[in-house]
């Protein structure tokens, strides 16, 4: 083994072998790190072989694996902690020891500049020329004062009901933090109206407001959108290239609305019929289709869960039948909902009076049943369903009036980050809501793999707990408060009436009001008085202003000492 020494404190080298490790050891290395994934040709030792040779020699072992061309910011970030953390002399290899090199140089971007960068590289044999932007990049992000990116005390993704409720609560409770909130977005929306949009209750309007207008004084708004997350440094990666750093992180990024998963649907949406609520645009036309609807066919869909606010699929048919029934056409109707699930709603007790209008309005219920195709010129959509054989068999339906709601995924930049567990959400305890793997970072809303139905009323109920849960984690300790699953969903199973389903973890009832107050397993007047006219001034003037009404969080009650 001859490795090729960029600085005294660096060297890299190709493939190694079990005598090459004692080599290293002698030579005085005291830390390898492979940056080449296992299995890339035939006889080439595997990570964990030699990792455990140098453990016994007492070195330290870091494996990095690249994927030739690919460095990403997680790994930079994780040779930038190897080479941190090394107590001498550091060994880098890889096949040829270009990756191992390029990686050492991407870690030194903003520590040296990159022409020193290159030149020491290429002293070595090792062409780092194909780096030169990104270096030129990370080193006009690291020339703030202090050589690094800005650290605030607490960093907030996503500018959504989440994270601007939590920022609120947050200065409500220390007005002296620093808090930076990343959010690209000019407005933000109160989704929760547009069912009633497309009901023809509320105007659009009233459900969107200006970013800056929502953001809490004293705020810092960084107009863009995260690119990556980089745990390890505590820094997130910004669109624009440039990194901010954190004490805490709070991820509530949300989720997306994955219309191209359904082939033909997006190019629909809005035309021949097609439409969905849960589009700010499209609510109005939800409206405009059921009131001037003939007798005919309208199809409504529900997908997979997990969705946003999962009985918002069914509003929208209640409210629509409901329309039609005062217009004197209901009997003229086929009303069909196309049901991914294997029930109407997934909280027993609420289902009876859901049934009630079920019957009431004519609807075919159709569970199982998973839309897969829309052509709009053609008025057609495709469903897939499993047969008693286990087979799937296609069905196509004609339709006047489509409301498609699609399929919902994790961010890409989440799925593909270290924060992300299971499915692509990111991974936080239910109770705390703060990263199984990661202490310093909390998250909430609906990009979390939390079992609670994904709603402004969960969010509303859990941004109190992060904010106490951050403050707890700002000073070092435990947290000190939970989250018991509380999500509210407002079945508005016609104009006037709504049977208001509030429930936790495990299906438990977790009703705000007395029984004789307000039944919320029966449609009352009372429930959509609620939803019509004090949910919105709440939404806006309590909840985005760290107002706590009716969900200051539960503190953590410390366990008895049988034994005392």
């Amino acid at each position: 083994m001859t490795p090729k020494q960029i600085t005294p404190e660096f060297s890299a080298t190709p493939q190694i072998d079990a005598v090459a490790v004692a080599e290293a050891e002698a030579a005085g290395f005291t830390t390898i790190i492979c940056t080449r994934p296992d299995g890339e040709e035939d006889g080439q030792p595997s990570a964990g072989e030699l990792a455990r040779l140098a453990t016994a020699l007492d070195m330290r072992f870091v494996h990095i694996p690249i994927t030739p061309g690919t460095f990403t910011d997680a790994d930079i970030a994780a040779m930038r902690g190897a080479l941190d953390e090394a107590e001498g002399p550091v060994l880098g290899y890889c096949r040829s020891g270009a990756r191992a090199a390029t990686l050492w140089g991407l870690a030194e971007a903003g520590r040296r500049e990159p022409e020193e960068i290159l030149f020491l590289a290429e002293r070595a044999g090792f062409d780092l020329s194909a780096q030169r932007e990104r270096l030129s990049r990370t080193a006009a992000r690291k020339a703030a004062p202090g050589g690094t990116a800005k650290t605030y005390d607490v960093v907030i993704v996503g500018g959504g009901a989440a994270g601007i409720a939590t920022a609120a609560s947050l200065l409500k409770r220390r007005a002296t933090l620093d808090i930076a909130i990343v959010e690209p977005a000019e407005f933000h929306f109160y989704q929760p109206g547009w069912t009633m949009v497309g009901a023809g209750v509320f105007q659009p309007e009233t459900t969107r407001h200006r970013m800056e207008s929502v953001i809490p004084c004293g705020v810092t708004w960084i107009r863009q959108g995260a690119a990556s997350f980089l745990p390890d440094a505590k820094e997130v990666a910004l669109a624009d290239g440039s990194h901010i750093g954190y004490r805490i992180l709070v991820a509530a990024t949300g989720l997306r609305l994955a219309w191209e998963a359904v082939p033909g649907l997006a190019e629909s949406l809005g035309t021949h019929g097609v439409t969905s609520n849960y589009r700010y645009d499209l609510a109005p036309y939800t409206f405009r289709l059921a009131s001037t609807m003939k007798p005919g066919r309208a199809l409504f869909t529900q997908p997979a869960m997990p969705i946003k606010c999962a009985g918002a699929p069914q509003k929208a048919m209640y409210l629509s039948c409901d329309i039609w029934r005062s217009a004197g056409i209901l009997g003229g109707m086929q009303v069909e909902f196309h049901n991914a699930g294997g029930v109407l709603f997934g909280v027993p007790a609420y289902v009876p009076a859901l049934m009630t209008y079920v019957e009431r309005y004519g609807i075919d219920l159709n569970f199982g049943s998973t839309l897969v195709a829309v052509d709009g010129p053609g008025r057609m959509a495709t469903f897939e369903r499993k047969g008693a054989d286990g087979e799937v068999e296609r069905i196509e339906r004609g339709f006047d009036m489509l409301h498609a709601v699609p399929p919902q995924k994790p961010l890409d930049v989440i799925a593909g980050s270290p924060l992300a567990g299971a499915g692509g959400w990111i991974e936080v305890d239910p109770a705390t809501l703060r990263h199984v793997r990661y202490p310093d970072i909390f998250a909430l809303g609906d990009a979390t793999n939390t079992p609670n139905a994904k709603t402004a009323a969960a969010a509303r109920n859990q941004a109190p707990v992060v904010a106490v849960n951050v403050l707890a984690a700002l000073k070092g300790q435990a947290p000190v408060a939970y989250y018991n699953g509380y999500g509210s969903c407002p079945l508005t199973v016609e104009r006037g009436k709504i049977v208001l389903a509030e429930f936790g973890y495990g299906g438990a009832l977790l009703p705000t009001f007395p029984r004789w107050v307000l039944d919320g397993t029966r449609p009352t007047r009372r429930a959509w008085f609620l939803k019509d006219r004090m949910l919105p001034p709440i939404y806006w003037h309590a909840m985005l202003k760290g107002r706590e009404w009716l969900c200051r969080p539960k503190p953590i009650v410390p366990a008895v000492n049988e034994a005392a």
